[in-house]
């Protein structure tokens, strides 16, 4: 009821651009600079140490997938492929999300099933299709056999020696790393007040993305990641065999669910849909309007709504660049491609 009412009173007030802007402020949020966790504080040591094992390849099994191996940061966070290349080049069998901005999502994961970044953080490392990893005590062993690390979890967590490599210490470093992901734009001016930080199409495209509906799912900081939304919510989706959010919770109103995605940078993350299925930003716009919305769009209206989300690219951070690895010790496992 509460998106409706919202979604009620956008359509009367975008007549202007005073009432446009004040519309947009009480629908999204500017970025803020960091995605702060009650439980796991942002330092420089946690996230100097989180970017290290962003990158580090000696996480999987076989030494040649990362997390920055499917989340590219020089790419807005993806890779550009439907399905991500794993342990065995086994492929995934869902779309790699952006982890730009992704600090305050509902949950992580296109089904939700880890509540925050640090718990996605253990995920892909154990799965044996992504990294491969037998268990948390073969990464905390890897991890101790490399002799530079340990010092760096100890300044990022205390402790002595390597008491402080821990697989939940491992997670917590990357969260925090990933937590400092932010890409704030011209949008984001916009919202501070600075009316012509967006030209006059791109605003014409914020109207009509307001008036078709859009914001009943993308809205805040992130212009979406906020709700769980059934994919064909309107229109059914033919063929869609991914059960979505019902995998996790086994509850029949959560078939075809999936975590609303953001729309920050939008225009550099194809493909697009769980499935990376949709190549283009037109054709998203197009299938998400006659799926969700019930909406057929006119060629002109798909153009403007697309010339909005070009304007959501926001500016890459700094410190995204792949450090150097750690050397090796005598006893760190070798590569395994088995």
């Amino acid at each position: 009821m509460r998106l409706v009412v919202l979604v009620t009173t956008c359509l009367a007030v975008v007549a202007n651009a005073d009432a446009l802007l004040d519309t947009a402020k009480a629908t999204f949020k500017p970025l803020p600079k960091q995605y702060d966790s009650k439980d796991n504080a942002i330092t420089p040591e946690k996230v100097e140490l989180g970017r290290l094992l962003y990158f580090e390849k000696r996480l999987s099994k076989n030494h040649d997938v990362a997390c920055a191996s499917c989340h590219d940061l020089a790419k807005f966070g993806v890779d550009g492929e439907q399905f991500s290349t794993g342990h065995k080049k086994q492929k995934g069998g869902r779309n790699a999300p952006t982890v730009y901005n992704a600090g305050n999502h509902i949950a992580q994961f296109w089904d939700g099933r880890a509540a925050t970044l640090e718990d996605q953080a253990k995920g892909p490392v154990l799965n044996p299709v992504e990294m491969a990893v037998a268990d948390a005590a073969t990464v905390e062993k890897v991890l101790k056999s490399i002799p530079g690390y340990a010092p760096l979890f100890a300044k990022a967590f205390g402790g002595e020696k390597d008491s402080a490599v821990t697989f939940d210490n491992m997670a917590k470093a990357i969260g925090a790393f990933e937590r400092t992901l932010v890409t704030p734009g011209k949008f984001d001016k916009y919202l501070g007040g600075d009316e012509k930080a967006l030209s006059d199409a791109e605003k014409k495209g914020l109207q009509t993305f307001i008036s078709t509906g859009c914001l009943s799912c993308h809205m805040g900081e992130a212009v979406g990641g906020s709700q769980y939304q059934k994919l064909g919510l309107v229109t059914p989706v033919p063929g869609l065999k991914d059960n979505g959010r019902f995998d996790v919770t086994k509850k029949d109103a959560d078939k075809f669910v999936f975590r609303v995605p953001s729309l920050r940078n939008v225009a550099k993350t194809a493909p697009y849909m769980h499935d990376g299925s949709v190549k283009t930003l037109p054709e998203a716009v197009t299938f998400m309007a006659k799926h969700q919305l019930g909406k057929e769009l006119k060629k002109e209206e798909v153009d403007s709504i697309v010339t909005f989300l070009n304007a959501l690219t926001g500016e890459l951070p700094k410190g995204i660049d792949a450090p150097k690895a750690l050397a090796s010790g005598k006893d760190t496992p070798k590569p395994d491609p088995s």
